[in-house]
């Protein structure tokens, strides 16, 4: 039982956008500002959960992510002239491929110290393939996202075991949330920056946007149009019969049409704005789903399989990067498009002010999307032979 039931829609909705208020609000205190309003929306969202304020799933954080989210691609694409990032997608491609080589560093290393083939036990699964398909599914969920973790939970025959996936999913979520929060702080650490290329062209691309006004009629046009490209690119994917490819297909619209029609999308004064304001309600539905009881008491070993995956991940992007003069905002969006997929990462660079890196982000994640069930599907395989 939690204070606000399950069912009470509109009571939900409204804590999430209370966190989310709360979280800008606390960007303007001393503490705030160097946690970042996402940092602090997904801690509040955890701990509203687990303190059962909140349920940890609810018909209304479902609609958050059917409906939020792909609203939420295209409003940070509405400007995303391909003719003037083909420099930072390059980039960013190429710190995305270190994030995946860092994840499946990470599974080796971790499932190779841990002894994980007595986990799972109620799926009728060999130990060593059992250890491989928990290899197969970390990396495919920590280079794709949630969709690649659905897809090898039956490709490895993990998801016969309900409780053993139950709480591999709530590990995947918690640290997924709280991986998130350390990417946010990331680069605030000034001894850290230091170390790296400096990044200057978001800040550049903030105090353009912050002149262009901002109307009810650019922000319901915003809205209009948002929607109108995810109906359409739903549509062409059920017409194709490949709703995967969901997220690929309405951001391939939507930059079409922004690099062809610039002028137009220019009009949309406040969508990234907007967009902005709904991916920290995002970021505190996602945090809520974290139940740290159920994890703890199912399979605790998966929480140290995932500190050093996530600890072994984060070396090899820091080291791997600055050997290639990557900077640590193009290195945080890349490592949230692989550990979070396409959604969050446009959300932190917006809300972090790297209006550049918006698109690159969404661009990678959908690499991930393509990359994470092969990735994954091949390290199961392989890890069964040896």
């Amino acid at each position: 039982m939690t204070l606000i039931s399950p069912d009470n829609n509109f009571a939900l909705m409204a804590a999430l956008f209370v966190i989310a208020g709360a979280s800008f609000l606390a960007e303007k205190t001393r503490i705030g500002s160097h946690l970042t309003g996402a940092v602090v929306a997904i801690l509040a969202a955890i701990a509203a959960a687990n303190l059962r304020i909140i349920p940890h799933s609810a018909p209304a954080f479902d609609f958050v992510f059917s409906y939020f989210v792909p609203v939420l691609i295209p409003m940070f694409l509405f400007k995303a002239n391909l003719r003037k990032i083909m420099f930072e997608t390059t980039r960013m491609t190429l710190a995305f491929l270190i994030a995946s080589l860092g994840t499946i560093l990470g599974v080796i290393i971790a499932v190779g110290l841990l002894d994980l083939g007595s986990l799972a036990p109620a799926a009728d699964i060999d130990p060593t393939m059992r250890e491989a398909g928990i290899a197969g599914l970390f990396t495919s969920t920590y280079i794709g996202g949630s969709v690649n973790y659905a897809a090898l939970g039956e490709i490895t025959g993990l998801r016969t075991d309900a409780s053993f996936f139950s709480a591999a999913t709530a590990t995947d979520n918690l640290f997924s949330a709280v991986f998130l929060s350390v990417l946010a702080l990331l680069p605030g650490w000034n001894w850290l920056a230091r170390k790296f290329t400096t990044h200057e062209h978001g800040e550049k691309a903030l105090e353009e946007a912050a002149v262009l006004p901002i109307t009810s009629t650019s922000l319901t046009l915003a809205l209009a149009a948002a929607i109108s490209f995810v109906a359409i690119g739903d549509a062409l994917t059920a017409l194709i019969g490949m709703p995967s490819l969901r997220y690929a297909v309405i951001t391939t619209l939507v930059l079409i049409v922004a690099t062809a029609f610039p002028r137009w999308m220019d009009r949309l004064h406040g969508s990234f704005e907007l967009g902005v304001g709904l991916a920290f309600v995002f970021f505190a539905a996602i945090a809520a789903g974290a139940d740290l009881v159920a994890m703890v008491r199912i399979a605790p070993m998966l929480i140290v399989l995932v500190v050093i995956l996530l600890s072994v991940h984060l070396v090899v992007l820091l080291g791997v990067g600055r050997v290639f003069k990557l900077t640590v905002p193009e290195l945080v969006t890349a490592s949230n498009a692989a550990v979070l997929g396409a959604t969050t990462a446009p959300a932190l660079a917006a809300a972090r002010g790297w209006h550049d890196l918006v698109t690159p982000g969404v661009l990678v994640g959908v690499l991930g999307y393509a990359l994470g069930t092969f990735a994954g599907t091949a390290v199961f395989h392989l890890w069964g032979l040896f």
